[in-house]
């Protein structure tokens, strides 16, 4: 038994945000098994606070080097992953997001040839370790297929939802160009399905935990049939906690790891709006008040915005205001201050 307030807590020693970081990106990634990343700078920013190092570049320089890599292996969302674990988590998590993919071609007036057409331009273009920009491949592409409107995002993610393509190494910009999967993975696991079900239980509850079924379920996009056959396999290997009532599973060491954290953990601190702490489970009113769920993300539209947390719960968000010298970060706070948004400015400087 424990108390919701412990569980926000624990889930920060559990994420790597409190507690011994991670010795470099990649470790960071597959301690979490997967990280939201639509938006690529942010996503930089929630990996290097996990790592000992606190750098973006550290984090750049493993997608450069090919160690983590970033596509869409569930629920058709763009995350990064450690490389090896791209290959089964796509077998695995794919085709419950490709279940309508047909439909939306159709809808994009794109047929199943326009789409296998696509990916013999894309595989001519890129084989023997070439990498191209988004819209140079495009272009690769629009020369036989038609790539306006939404046509070419959606032959993109098609070709990366199954397997010809990923997001490989950073250009001058700061932008991914896309490769081969099959050569940019050079270590690729293919686990059999049953030992995969096994594998995306037992590292999610390692990484987010605790958490619960419903938790995994919504983030991996997969099915309670799926997760409970999962636990069947790995589930000794977990502790469970009843809080008001509902099992939460998570590594046996994570109260002993944020007894000898608490103070760090309590600490403030500021997240991207995208980080793992937010976006890792389906109920998150452990951590925030459902009256403010809006105010992390307007309108419910998807977009999330930097968060200000505090003993473990979500209490603001958090922006850049200004330019250059006058660049200054500041809060909105959902409660009373306390002091705490006096505090932002200089956290915000800190950030990686």
């Amino acid at each position: 038994m424990t108390t919701r307030k412990e569980l926000g807590l624990m889930r920060l020693v559990a994420l790597g945000l409190a507690g011994p970081p991670a010795a470099g990106a990649a470790d960071a990634v597959r301690g979490l098994l997967a990280v939201q990343a639509q938006d690529l700078p942010g996503a930089l920013t929630s990996v290097a606070l996990r790592t000992a190092g606190h750098s973006r570049e550290g984090v750049r320089r493993a997608l450069d080097d090919g160690s983590v890599v970033r596509s869409w292996p569930m629920r058709g969302t763009l995350h990064l992953l450690a490389a090896e674990d791209l290959p089964w988590m796509l077998e695995l998590l794919g085709p419950r997001a490709l279940a309508g993919q047909a439909r939306r071609r159709a809808e994009l007036g794109l047929t199943e040839s326009d789409a296998e057409r696509a990916r013999e331009l894309v595989v001519g273009a890129l084989s023997g370790g070439r990498r191209l920009s988004r819209a140079a491949l495009l272009e690769v592409i629009g020369s036989a297929v038609d790539t306006g409107g939404q046509r070419g995002y959606h032959l993109l993610w098609f070709l990366s939802q199954t397997g010809t393509l990923c997001l490989g190494p950073t250009d001058d910009g700061g932008a991914q160009d896309f490769v081969l999967l099959d050569e940019w993975v050079r270590a690729p696991r293919r686990p059999d399905r049953e030992e995969a079900l096994g594998e995306l239980a037992l590292r999610y509850f390692l990484g987010h935990g605790p958490a619960t079924i419903a938790d995994l379920v919504r983030w991996a996009g997969s099915t309670v049939r799926d997760v409970r056959a999962g636990l069947a396999l790995v589930g000794d290997r977990l502790e469970r906690l009843q809080v008001e009532g509902t099992e939460h599973l998570l590594d046996p060491a994570t109260p002993e790891l944020l007894a000898a954290h608490r103070d760090e953990a309590r600490a403030l601190r500021l997240l991207p709006g995208f980080d793992e702490f937010v976006l890792g489970y389906g109920d998150r009113t452990a951590v925030l008040d459902p009256a403010f769920a809006e105010r992390i993300c307007p309108g419910r539209n998807g977009m999330f915005l930097p968060t200000v947390v505090a003993d473990g719960r979500i209490v603001g968000t958090w922006r850049w205001s200004g330019s250059g010298s006058r660049r200054r970060a500041t809060a909105a706070l959902f409660g009373d201050d306390d002091g705490l948004a006096a505090s932002v400015p200089a956290l915000a400087e800190r950030l990686p």
